[in-house]
């Protein structure tokens, strides 16, 4: 999810860090990936000593100029401590999603959504807009029924909870309203004609259209990166993506008559800020007669 944008990208040296099982083993999927994805140096390291090795580098790990990657409270806070020093993706939350539902959602499908966000952590939040009371007690049924087959329950059943939500709204243009104002991190449209309220959204970090469309499938198949903004930050930043690594320069290049042409201003502008050194370079280079 992270190698792939950074291949794109041209990234010629990609390493990861992991945390190690009680064992000290890494998960043989988890390497399969990274050396499909291009990359060629894993070190067993996870929490925050790996992003302050990453940042500052050890004996035995490089330091790195991007920093991206998902993590528990205590990467988070690292990230944000030496954002600066190396460029990172985000400073990211708990996991959060919001359903806009009319009544043309199915109860059961809105409640399983509500849950696959429920089951990452107690912190997680889990957000209903509908526009039918009917639905909303349906829902919270269907909540009921599914979280006795959980093997994450007791997690889920704190998420619901404590910052979980059904809210019935008078139509969807409060519902929308309302998601604009949120700035979830997934957005999933449950309603009739998803397409049409589309243009409408304007912050969410990513946005799962009509019944068919589970959080799920945005997780590890459908594409899109899963690296999101969370806790309003949609409102301002996206996804991680090629973006992320990449930087550019600006460009600057004048002909002598072009110089000539703008030396009066780029004169006149240093000199209003008392910087003589500034109007000196320009003033030694039209006033040099030799061809």
């Amino acid at each position: 999810m992270n190698g792939i944008p950074a291949d794109i990208a041209g990234v010629k040296k990609k390493i990861m860090v992991t945390p190690p099982d009680r064992e000290g083993r890494i998960n043989p999927a988890l390497l399969v990936a990274a050396r499909e994805v291009g990359i060629t140096e894993v070190y067993k390291a996870g929490s925050a000593w790996g992003i302050g090795a990453l940042a500052f580098g050890t004996e035995s790990i490089p330091a790195v100029d991007v920093i991206v990657g998902p993590g528990n409270q205590f990467v988070t806070e690292a990230k944000r401590q030496v954002m600066g020093r190396v460029r990172i993706d985000m400073i990211a939350g708990p996991s959060e999603v919001l359903i806009v539902a009319d009544d043309s959602a199915r109860p059961e499908f809105v409640a399983a959504d509500m849950l696959a966000q429920a089951e990452h952590d107690p912190q997680a939040l889990a957000l209903v807009l509908t526009t039918s009371s009917e639905l909303a007690r349906e829902i919270d049924a269907a909540l009921e029924k599914q979280l006795a087959r959980l093997s994450r329950q007791d997690i889920a059943r704190q998420s619901l909870e404590t910052r979980g939500a059904i809210l019935v709204t008078s139509d969807l243009d409060e519902a929308v309203a309302l998601a604009n104002e949120i700035g979830i991190e997934h957005l999933e449209l449950q309603v009739r004609d998803p397409w049409q309220w589309l243009p409408k959204i304007r912050h969410a970090g990513a946005i799962f259209l009509g019944n068919w469309t589970p959080e799920a499938a945005g997780d590890y198949v459908a594409g899109p990166n899963h690296v999101l903004p969370t806790m309003g930050t949609a409102r301002i930043s996206s996804a991680l993506g090629v973006e992320t690594f990449l930087k550019k320069s600006s460009i600057i290049s004048y002909t002598r008559e072009g110089l000539l042409a703008d030396s009066e201003h780029i004169q006149r502008l240093a000199g209003l800020e008392g910087l003589t050194a500034h109007g000196n370079s320009v003033a030694v280079r039209v006033n040099d007669h030799r061809s």
